[in-house]
Order: structure tokens, then sequence, then C-alpha cells
């Protein structure tokens, strides 16, 4: 009888001191308002004001009451969030820090990559338009991007620039210079016919690269060049016997 006396007491005891905490820190919610957002980052495409705003209907109460998975939410959902942290500051702030997204290449019409593949949707990419194009499947986006710097740097060492990188959805692959030359690859073995296709062009010299214009590499043991109009005529025998001439 005695244990369940003292159980009793117990179980009393922690309601009472329960009722006394929640009446106590209601009244020092009502005097602990959030007073202070503090934003801090680099801000280069998004900006403080906009973070504020989209904030503000979430920030309306007390340290105690705000929601900081809420507010963790809110900003993350904003365009251009990478990462976010935000914690409270006694007695009445809260510390947001915030990472902008990085643009790599643009992925399709609408959304940028960021340089590990990460795909995101600004509101608008009208001025990233001299940012590499890639166009893939979804879910593609960081092999593709691998793909293309691979891609890319094999090109400088002939002084040449990607511009467009295309993958449809049967896997073919087409590749758009900066010079306007436009290189199709199809399905299979895109890779070596693309490092056979280089080495011609050390053969051609500048001149005539720059005078192609399509060059279709889905042949198995060659390629077709399609010329830019007005292109003076090739006399391919003498360029291979040059070629062939002992030095």
């Amino acid at each position: 009888m005695r244990k369940v006396i003292i159980v009793l007491v117990v179980i009393l005891l922690f309601k009472v001191l329960f009722v006394i905490w929640s009446e106590h820190k209601q009244t020092v919610a009502e005097l602990l308002p959030i007073k202070y957002v503090r934003i801090e980052g680099v801000f280069q495409y998004i900006s403080k004001e906009t973070i504020r705003q989209a904030l503000q209907p979430y920030v309306k109460t007390d340290f105690f009451s705000v929601d900081m998975q809420v507010i963790h939410k809110v900003v993350m959902q904003l365009p251009w969030m990478k990462k976010v942290t935000v914690k409270r500051v006694w007695p009445d702030a809260i510390d947001i820090k915030v990472y902008e997204q990085i643009p790599a290449v643009r992925w399709g019409e609408k959304s940028l990559l960021n340089p590990a593949g990460e795909l995101f949707t600004p509101e608008s990419v009208a001025e990233f338009q001299d940012l590499p194009l890639i166009v893939g499947p979804k879910g593609y986006e960081a092999r593709l991007l691998a793909i293309m710097k691979g891609l890319e740097t094999t090109l400088a060492e002939h002084s040449l620039h990607l511009a467009e990188f295309k993958v449809n959805e049967r896997r073919a692959w087409e590749i758009v210079l900066k010079n306007g030359m436009v290189i199709k690859l199809g399905r299979n073995g895109q890779l070596k016919n693309f490092n056979r296709f280089l080495k011609t062009l050390d053969l051609l010299g500048q001149d005539k690269v720059d005078a192609i214009s399509k060059v279709d590499l889905r042949y198995p043991n060659g390629f077709a060049i399609t010329w830019k109009i007005d292109t003076p005529a090739i006399d391919w025998k003498s360029m291979a016997a040059r070629q062939l001439k002992p030095q």
C-alpha cells in the first residue's frame, strides 16, 4: 500500500511540475519573440531579401515555437539552394547559412547541372546560354556530364571546343562544336570512332577543319564528311601521298 501511495505522489508531482513548466514556458515565450533572422552566404543568384520574404510567415512567433524544420524546408525550396543550415540563437534570433548552386552546364531547355552533375531548375536560364548544353535521358545527368568533360578535354587538344552534347532515348550521341561542326556518333563504339576521327583532323589542317559542316561517324570502318558551301574540292589522294612520303 505504501509503495502505491509513493507512486501516486510521484505521478502527481510530475503533473504539477509539468503544469508549472507549461505556464512558465508560455510566459517566457511571450517575452521572447523572434527579432532577428540573420542570413549568411555568398549571394550571386539569389538575394537575402528574397529569402526573408519567403520566411516572413514562419518567423512571426516566439523562440520556442518557431519550427526549424519548416524554416529549412522553405529555404531549400527556393531556386539556387544547394545546402542550408538553420539554428536558434538565444534569446531571439535564427541564424541561417545558405550555399548556392554553381552552374556548370545547361541541361535541356530549362535546367542546369552543378559540377557534381546534380540537376536544379532556376526561374530562368537565359543568362547561361554561353554554357555548354547537355540533352539526355532523365537520371543520366552525372554520367553524361562526366562524358562531356572527357570529350571537351580531348577536343581542346585539337583546338576545338564542345558546345552541345546530345544523347537521345536510343542512346545515340550527337556533338555540336563551337565552330558549328556537327558530329554524329550513333549508339555503338562512340569513343573509338571519335578518337579515330580526331586523328584524321591532324592530317587535314586547321583551314579544312574549319570548312567541315557535318561528320557522320556511324560507319564501322570510316566516316562521311559534309563540307560547308563553297569549300574547294580536296585532293585526298595527294594528301595521303604527302603523309606517306618519307621525311
